[in-house]
């Protein structure tokens, strides 16, 4: 297993690991192009992977500009190994050495999803458009 962060050669990659997910699924695959993902992980902000046998089988992408967390998902098959946590720690890490501001991220209530952010520290705040729970993390919640 290795993690590391994503390049843009990872793209293909990371598309089929998002078109994979059973829960927080696109509404419309194309809404998040190529040049979307390309954008988050070299302008906006950075993004990892975790590959096996040179496959990524999980990513994560947090944005600098929105201070959000854009994307952490992971093939099916490969839940519930630790890897979601340890994409998400390497984030989390990197994002508050870059700024000591408040971080936020949405999530499809009533999923495995929201009850791994719970379980990471992160606050529910209330919701967000199209039904999303919001939750944030501060600075000196994550590095306690």
């Amino acid at each position: 297993m290795i993690y590391r962060e994503a390049k843009t050669t990872d793209i293909p990659q990371i598309q089929i690991v998002r078109h994979a997910v059973k829960e927080n699924t696109l509404s419309n695959p194309a809404l998040v192009t190529d040049a979307d993902c390309e954008e988050f992980i070299t302008v906006r902000g950075k993004g990892w992977v975790c590959e096996i046998d040179n496959e990524i089988v999980g990513f994560s992408v947090v944005d600098l500009k929105e201070n959000n967390i854009w994307a952490l998902f992971l093939r099916p098959e490969f839940e519930g190994k630790g890897i979601g946590k340890e994409l998400h720690r390497l984030m989390v890490d990197w994002y508050f050495n870059q700024t000591k501001k408040t971080v936020w991220l949405g999530t499809a209530p009533d999923t495995r999803a929201q009850k791994f952010y719970e379980l990471q520290g992160w606050k529910n705040v209330g919701m967000v458009d199209k039904g999303e729970v919001k939750f944030e993390m501060c600075y000196n919640d994550w590095v306690k």
